[in-house]
C-alpha cells in the first residue's frame, strides 16, 4: 500500500471515529486493549499489553490514532497493561467463538465469491447458535459480523467465566462433533421387565441423530422394499441379511424408532444409528476457529470498529435480526456512502457492496467511497492523484 493510500484510510477511518458512538465491553477498565496501526510496508505491528487507563478515554483514543484495527480481550485482569500474561493477574474470560467464512469446509475461496462466502459462513453461524442455545442453554450471547471473513459470539455468563483452556476445549469438541460416540448417546431403560437401550431423544446429538433416524425411516417406508434395502446397504456394516432385518423391524414396528429403541431391528439398527452419526456431524456441526475459544487470554474485534481489511464495520446482530441480516449492506459504514472518489486497480475486479455489484477494469475509476475503501484496504486498488 502506497503512502497516498494509507494516509487517506487513515483520515477517513479518523472521520468515522470522530462521528462513531462505540460501546465498550463490560468491565472495559479490566481488559486488556490492542490495535494494528497503520504502518508503512507489508508488515503489521501489533500494540497489545496497554489497559485503558494508558489509552485514555477509547473514543477520543480511536479519533486520535484512527488504527487499522481494534481489539479487546477476552479476560478480566487485575493489571491489564502489565507487559506478560503472568504479570496480569488473570480473574476469568468471556468465552469466544470465531467462524471464518475460509476455513469452512465447503467453501473453496479460489472458487467461491466473498458474498457467497459470508452467506456459507451465516449459514454455520446459526449451526453454532443452535449448540449454544438449545445444548448448552446459553442466553447472554453477542452475535457480532467481524467486519472480514465470518462471525464471532461473545458468551458473557458468569458460569464460564473460570473455565480453563482445557473446559473450553470440551466445549469445542462438542460444537464440532468430534468424536462422537453413539453408545455415549444411549441410555437403559426397563419396560414390562426387559432392559432397553434408547436414543437420549430429548436434546443434543442424541436428538440430532434420532431425527435423521425417523426421516430415514419414513424414507425407507415409501420406497419399495427392493429400493429400502438397497438403500440401507448403502451404508458401511449393513448388508443383505441386517437390511431385511432393519427394514422388517421398521415396517412392524415404526413406533419404536419413533421412541428411539436401539433393540429393534437387531445389532444393525445400532450400526445404522453409527452411520448416521457420522451424517449428522456433516450436516449439523459448527466448524469453529478451535485457539480463539480455547485461548483464554484472546484479543477480539471491538464491536463497532472498522476492519482494517475491509473497511465495513465490526457489528453487532440483535439475535431477533440475525436472518435479514446483509454484512455487505448492513456493514457499510454511512460516512462512506456520500461522495464517489478516484482510485486505480491494476487487475480486473469485481465488488458485490451496498446491494450493487461494480465490475472495474484495469484503470482509474470514479467508484462510491465505501467500494473504493473496501478496495484499497484489501490491497486491490489504490487511492489515484487528486
Amino acid at each position: 500500500m502506497d503512502e497516498r493510500t494509507r494516509e487517506y484510510l487513515r483520515g477517513r477511518f479518523a472521520d468515522y471515529y470522530r462521528a462513531a458512538e462505540i460501546p465498550l465491553p463490560p468491565a472495559a477498565n479490566e481488559r486488556e486493549w490492542g490495535h494494528i496501526p497503520w504502518t508503512p510496508g507489508s508488515g503489521t505491528t501489533m500494540v497489545r499489553h496497554q489497559s485503558q487507563l494508558d489509552l485514555g478515554d477509547i473514543g477520543e483514543f480511536l479519533t486520535r490514532t484512527a488504527p487499522r484495527h481494534v481489539y479487546f480481550s477476552a479476560a478480566r485482569y487485575d493489571d491489564p497493561g502489565a507487559s506478560t500474561m503472568g504479570a496480569k493477574g488473570w480473574r476469568g474470560a468471556d468465552l469466544i467463538f470465531d467462524l471464518d467464512a475460509d476455513h469452512l469446509p465447503s467453501v473453496d475461496p479460489a472458487e467461491t465469491s466473498y458474498k457467497e462466502m459470508l452467506a456459507a459462513c451465516k449459514d454455520a453461524l446459526q449451526r453454532l447458535l443452535s449448540f449454544l442455545e438449545a445444548d448448552f442453554g446459553f442466553t447472554d450471547l453477542r452475535i457480532v459480523f467481524s467486519g472480514g471473513r465470518g462471525y464471532h459470539v461473545h458468551v458473557r455468563t458468569d458460569s464460564i467465566q473460570s473455565l480453563d483452556s482445557d473446559a473450553r476445549g470440551e466445549i469445542v469438541d462438542y460444537v464440532r462433533g468430534r468424536d462422537l460416540d453413539t453408545d455415549g448417546l444411549i441410555r437403559t431403560a426397563s419396560a414390562g421387565g426387559a432392559t432397553q437401550r434408547l436414543l437420549r431423544t430429548e436434546g443434543g446429538w442424541g436428538r440430532r441423530v434420532h431425527d435423521e433416524l425417523r426421516s430415514l425411516t419414513t424414507e425407507l417406508r415409501e420406497l419399495p422394499e427392493t429400493d429400502a434395502l438397497d438403500r440401507l446397504t448403502s451404508f458401511d456394516g449393513i448388508g443383505e441379511g441386517r437390511a431385511e432385518t432393519i427394514f422388517g423391524a421398521l415396517a412392524a414396528n415404526p413406533q419404536a424408532i419413533e421412541r428411539g429403541n436401539m433393540e429393534a431391528g437387531g445389532p444393525g439398527i445400532r450400526l445404522l444409528a453409527d452411520a448416521l452419526a457420522d451424517r449428522v456431524v456433516d450436516k449439523h456441526a459448527a466448524p469453529i476457529d478451535e485457539p480463539v475459544t480455547t485461548d483464554t487470554h484472546r484479543l477480539i474485534r471491538l464491536p463497532g470498529s472498522l476492519h482494517g481489511g475491509s473497511g465495513l464495520v465490526v457489528t453487532p446482530i440483535d439475535r431477533e435480526n440475525l436472518d435479514s441480516f446483509e454484512p455487505l449492506v448492513d456493514a457499510v459504514p454511512e460516512r462512506f456512502t456520500t461522495q464517489d472518489i478516484a482510485i486505480e486497480v491494476e487487475e480486473p475486479t469485481e465488488v458485490a457492496l451496498g446491494g450493487d455489484t461494480i465490475k472495474l477494469n484495469p484503470g482509474v475509476h470514479s467508484v462510491p467511497e465505501s467500494v473504493a475503501v473496501f478496495l484499497m484496504t484489501r490491497g486491490d486498488a489504490a487511492k489515484a492523484p487528486a
